[in-house]
């Protein structure tokens, strides 16, 4: 059964910033390239029809390109344990939120539950193994990140993703490609 998720890419020059950023935590799993992006919504295993009619409620939706920027950097932790590295979006006034709200009811069209977690904009930049702890590598790579920021920037296509699970971590093949309109506010405004 395909894994599914749909996410924004940022542009390439966005990307490279953000590699420039990793490194310096022990057994970090560092993101590569192909898999920087911002999810808008987990969709997880579904049946290969209901795959299709993800992708085809997600054609239906319409809604200006984000227009964004990377303002610093945190961490998800669980049971006090930090799990995730992340640079944060900002900017774009409520476009990130609106379009993971069209999208959620996009997958709700195709059969799917409402996402129940509040959306919170980021980039994964590292997931990190139980055996990390509460590693000190961590608290400076925030501290020294915090300022971590772009210029604006347009994320112009929506994006559905099979992700492989396997033992490197997980591989994300884009499926289906689609165009959002023209930003509401250009890139540097």
């Amino acid at each position: 059964m395909p894994r599914l998720f749909v996410a924004l890419r940022p542009p390439p020059d966005i990307r490279r910033l953000l590699d420039g950023a990793m490194g310096g935590v022990p057994m970090a799993r560092w993101q590569d390239d192909a898999q920087l992006h911002c999810t808008l919504r987990f969709i997880g295993e579904v049946d290969r029809p209901q795959a299709e009619d993800v992708a085809a409620a997600l054609a239906s939706v319409h809604a200006p390109a984000p227009v964004v920027r990377v303002a610093g950097v945190g961490r998800f932790a669980r049971q006090g344990r930090t799990d995730t590295l992340w640079a944060a979006l900002a900017g774009g006034g409520d476009a990130l939120h609106h379009l993971a709200r069209k999208i959620d009811q996009a997958c709700i069209r195709a059969g799917l539950t409402p996402e129940r977690r509040a959306y919170m904009p980021h980039i994964t930049l590292a997931r990190l193994p139980r055996s990390a702890g509460a590693a000190p590598e961590i608290a400076g790579w925030l501290a020294a990140h915090a300022g971590l920021a772009t210029p604006a920037f347009a994320m112009p296509h929506l994006m559905l993703y099979e992700s492989h699970l396997g033992h490197g971590g997980a591989i994300y093949e884009p499926v289906v490609r689609w165009p959002l309109e023209p930003p509401a506010t250009a890139p540097g405004s």
